[in-house]
């Protein structure tokens, strides 16, 4: 086929148009071109296309097969004196094809590596199974359940969302995004503070109540550099765009700490805490908190308490200085709930407790008694139930 430089202009308009690369379209092109070759009357079995892309010019070349379907001799130039008016029709048609297929793929590889990046899109509809966002080039979805619970979605809006994952569907990528994730708060202070965005800065820990409240834990690589300082910025500047793109959602930011007792103390500002009591065994984290600072601590509905705990990863309980002394003067009361019971293998007289466990004889129960007076350090021993008569513990 002649050069034909229009025709290269015409190709490479098209690429720019629909975003695809030139090559593609070449090979595009040639696939099309060979299928409308396969079609004629009279087409070679194993024939190909070669295309020039500097002249614009392509060729069908092709080889005869033996007798078990493999190609030998010389490549053979057999291309059509009327090849591309017979052709221009099919051609167009396997060529828009794939023109779209290519699309769709450029499309898909986009955004496949983008997953638990940041994007903003334009609100374009909304109903009660998912909105639609507009990013440009294709739609990102905004299932019900990943959508923060008051937040009103309205048409034309610009919101920024966290991508969750990236499928490849036969319609092109469908790109599923959150506005409820954790991850959303990370990625828009990675846009808000230089010093999350250059590692100077950590977020080591996020929990997050959507549309309500979210407790970050910081932590600077640089002891020059104050994290929680940093990330709220001149005035609370930069927190502040955190939370207007949120929609007015609270946001506490606390200094992350190694140490378990001074990070779930510094996880449930702002209440002030006196001590923090970890038992490991268990993973329980007891906090003392003067009485006035109870109600701050535990917060509205137990907001602050939960988000403390889902932060530091310690069951936190929570307990106010009169609770523990009361606990303290009391702490006896819960072991002397039991009862007396008779041994039917030794008809010996045993105190049963409550709670479960083993029974104990009359000798073990007046070493606990006897324990249990000291323990209380002065304070008034709780009564305990005295045995059946016969088995009388010794008061000393």
């Amino acid at each position: 086929m002649p050069k034909n430089p229009d025709f290269l202009d015409a190709l490479a308009a098209l690429a720019a148009d629909k975003g695809v690369s030139i090559d593609t379209l070449f090979g595009a092109l040639a696939d099309a071109l060979e299928t409308a070759y396969k079609r004629m009357p009279g087409a070679h079995e194993y024939a190909w296309v070669v295309i020039d892309p500097d002249a614009g010019e392509f060729r069908v070349l092709a080889q005869e097969l033996d007798e078990d379907g493999e190609p030998y001799g010389p490549e053979l130039d057999v291309t059509p004196s009327d090849f591309g008016r017979i052709a221009a029709q099919t051609a167009k048609q396997v060529m828009s094809q794939r023109i779209r297929e290519a699309e769709r793929e450029m499309k898909y590889e986009e955004y496949a590596g983008r997953e638990g990046d940041i994007i903003t899109g334009i609100i374009q509809q909304s109903d009660s199974r998912y909105t639609l966002l507009d990013l440009g080039r294709v739609e990102a979805l905004l299932p019900q359940a990943e959508q923060v619970q008051y937040e009103r979605p309205e048409p034309g809006a610009r919101v920024k969302a966290y991508i969750v994952e990236v499928r490849r569907t036969a319609k092109g990528p469908q790109i599923v995004v959150s506005r409820t994730h954790p991850g959303l708060i990370k990625r828009l202070f990675e846009l808000e503070v230089p010093e999350i965005a250059d590692g100077v800065v950590e977020i080591k820990a996020c929990a997050r109540e959507p549309g309500a409240r979210t407790k970050i834990a910081v932590w600077s690589n640089d002891n020059n550099v104050d994290p929680v300082g940093a990330c709220v910025g001149a005035r609370g500047a930069r927190v502040r765009m955190v939370v207007t793109e949120l929609r007015g959602e609270k946001i506490d930011i606390v200094p992350f700490s190694d140490d378990p007792a001074d990070f779930v103390a510094k996880a449930l500002s702002p209440a002030k805490v006196k001590e923090v009591l970890i038992d490991e065994v268990v993973g329980t984290a007891t906090v003392v908190v003067p009485d006035y600072q109870l109600s701050l601590a535990i917060g509205k509905e137990g907001q602050n308490a939960r988000l403390a705990a889902r932060l530091t990863g310690w069951h936190v309980d929570i307990k106010s200085e009169t609770q523990m002394a009361e606990d303290a003067a009391g702490g006896g009361e819960d072991w002397a709930a039991g009862e007396w019971i008779v041994d039917p293998a030794t008809g010996e007289q045993l105190w049963q407790p409550a709670e479960g466990g083993p029974a104990m004889s009359v000798a073990e129960w007046n070493q606990a008694a006897a324990a249990q007076t000291a323990a209380v350090d002065g304070a008034e021993a709780p009564p305990l139930p005295k045995p059946p008569a016969g088995a009388e513990p010794d008061p000393t």
